[in-house]
C-alpha cells in the first residue's frame, strides 16, 4: 500500500463531540441563510473550518472521513503540505496580472505540462506540443470555451450531448446538459442547436446514426458530440464497450470534433491522468478543472494544435490561468505521478471489492460501478426498484456518525474521496455504511 507523507494533526478517523449541527455551526448556518443565495445545495450543515488529508473539521471540533474531496476537487487531499508551499511562494512573487493580456512562466509551465500530458496524436516536428491550452476558472467556462472553439473552427452550429449529462450551469453549459429538470427550469430559451440522446450504449448511438442524422440532424451541420468518458453527476455511469472508440469513429466519418469532458473524471481520479486513457481513445477536444489545482479555481481547455487557431480577442478571461493556480497544478500534477494515480487505481480496486461485498450482505445496495476513486453504488426498494428516499437518508446518517458522502444520479451514493485515501479509512467508510444498513 502507496505511504502517503502527509503530516495530520487531525485524527484519522470520525469523532464527533458535539450534537450536529454544533452551536457554533448552527449560528453560521442562520447567518448565511440571511445573506446567501438559497440556489446553493446543502445535503446537511456541515460548517468546515480545516481540512487535512481525508480529513475535516467543523467549528465546533467534530472530526469527519471526507468521501466528497469537495466534489471530487482535493485530488491531492485537504491541504497538502507540497500544494500549500507552491501556493505560498507564488503568492509572494505574485497574485494576479491577467494571462490574456502579459505572460509569466508558471502559466506557461502548466500549459507544457498539461499539453505534453493530453492523449493527442504526437506532432510532427521535435519542438511542438500534442496540444494547445486554454485556462479558465471553472468547468463550466472550460466547456462553454470548448463549443465555441467546436463551432469556430467547424463553421457548423449543431451539437449532440447526453442525456444525464452535467456540463455546468451558466447559459452554453446549461444547454449541454441533460441531469436535472430543476437545472432548467424557468431558465429559457437555451443555446439552440443542442440535441440530447441516452448515454453510454450502442443502442444510442443506432438511434443517432439511423435516425436523427436521416432525419432532423444532418451530419454535415454537426459541429460537436461532447461526451463525458464516465458520466458524473448522472450517476458515475460507465458506458459499454466501444461505445467512446464507436463516437470516435463517427465524429471521423461525418468531420465532427470530439469533446471529452474530464471536468469530474480526470485529473488522475480513476487511475489515469484522463479517463479516456482507459479506452485508448484520442479525442479533439478536452475540458478540465475540478481536481486539477487541488482546490483552487482552475480549468482547461486542451484541443488539438490545429484546431485553436481563434485569433487574439476572440476569446479571454481575466482570471483563466491566474498565477497561484497555476503553481497550485502543477504541485498537483507531480504529486499524481509520483504515486496518487497508483493509489487511486489500488484503493479504487479495494473500495470495489468491499463495496461487492456489502451488497452481497444488503441487496438493497446495488453493485458498485466506476474506476479507480470514482465509484458509485444505487439504493433500491424491496422490489429492486432506485430509491432515492433510503439514499438521502443514508447520506444524514452518515453524516451524524461522522462520514461524509454526496449523491448523483436518480438514487447513487457517490464515492470520490481525495486520492490520499487508505484502505483503513475506506474500511472505515464501509463499516459506518453496514452499521447504517443494518440498522
Amino acid at each position: 500500500m502507496l505511504s502517503i507523507p502527509i503530516n495530520l494533526n487531525l485524527p484519522r478517523t470520525p469523532r464527533i463531540v458535539t450534537s450536529l449541527p454544533g452551536p457554533r455551526a448552527q449560528a453560521i448556518v442562520q447567518r448565511d441563510r440571511a445573506v446567501t443565495s438559497p440556489s446553493y445545495t446543502r445535503d446537511y450543515p456541515l460548517v468546515v473550518s480545516r481540512g487535512q488529508g481525508c480529513m475535516i473539521e467543523d467549528v465546533d471540533g467534530n472530526v469527519f472521513l471526507d468521501m466528497t474531496a469537495g466534489i471530487a476537487v482535493t485530488a491531492t487531499g485537504h491541504a497538502h503540505p507540497e500544494v500549500v508551499k507552491a501556493i505560498q511562494e507564488q503568492s509572494e512573487r505574485l497574485l494576479h496580472m491577467s494571462g490574456t493580456d502579459f505572460y509569466y512562466e508558471p502559466m506557461v509551465e502548466l500549459a507544457e505540462q498539461l499539453a505534453i500530458r493530453a492523449p493527442f496524436p504526437q506532432p510532427q516536428s521535435s519542438t511542438g506540443f500534442p496540444a494547445k491550452v486554454f485556462f479558465t476558472n471553472s468547468g463550466a467556462e472550460s466547456n462553454e470555451g470548448a463549443i465555441k472553439l467546436a463551432r469556430y473552427y467547424t463553421k457548423r452550429s449543431l451539437i449532440v450531448a447526453f442525456l444525464g449529462a452535467f456540463h455546468g450551469r451558466t447559459y452554453g453549459a446549461m444547454s449541454l446538459t441533460g441531469s436535472k429538470a430543476v437545472q432548467r427550469t424557468n431558465f429559457g430559451p437555451l443555446v439552440p442547436g443542442v440535441t440530447h440522446i441516452p448515454y453510454g450504449t450502442h443502442a444510442s448511438l443506432d438511434y443517432l446514426e439511423q435516425q436523427l442524422f436521416c432525419t432532423i440532424l444532418p451530419p454535415q451541420e454537426v459541429a460537436a458530440i461532447i461526451v463525458e468518458a464516465i458520466q458524473g453527476e448522472g450517476g458515475y455511469i460507465v458506458p459499454e464497450d466501444g461505445f467512446l472508440e464507436r463516437i470516435r469513429d463517427i465524429c471521423d466519418r461525418h468531420g465532427i470534433l470530439m469533446v471529452v469532458d474530464e471536468v469530474q473524471a480526470g485529473m488522475g481520479r480513476t487511475g489515469r491522468l484522463f479517463a479516456i486513457d482507459h479506452w485508448g481513445v484520442m479525442p479533439d477536444i478536452i475540458t478540465t478543472a475540478k481536481g486539477i489545482a487541488s482546490g483552487l479555481p482552475l480549468g482547461a481547455i486542451l484541443a488539438r494544435p490545429e484546431l485553436m487557431t481563434w485569433p487574439p480577442g476572440s476569446h479571454a478571461t481575466t482570471f483563466g490561468g491566474n498565477p497561484v493556480a497555476c503553481a497550485a497544478a502543477i504541485a498537483t500534477l507531480r504529486l499524481l505521478e509520483s504515486g496518487l494515480m497508483s493509489n487511486a487505481s489500488q484503493m479504487g480496486e479495494l473500495l470495489q471489492v468491499s463495496l461487492t461485498e456489502l451488497h452481497q450482505k444488503f441487496p438493497r445496495l446495488s453493485p458498485p460501478r466506476g474506476k479507480g476513486l470514482m465509484v458509485a453504488v444505487d439504493l433500491l426498494d424491496q422490489q429492486g426498484n432506485l430509491d432515492y428516499k433510503l439514499r438521502d437518508r443514508i447520506i444524514q446518517e452518515a453524516f451524524l456518525r461522522g462520514l461524509l458522502l454526496l449523491g448523483c444520479g436518480k438514487a447513487a451514493i457517490r464515492f470520490c474521496p481525495p486520492l490520499v485515501i487508505d484502505s483503513d479509512q475506506i474500511q472505515i467508510a464501509l463499516q459506518i455504511i453496514s452499521e447504517i444498513l443494518s440498522s
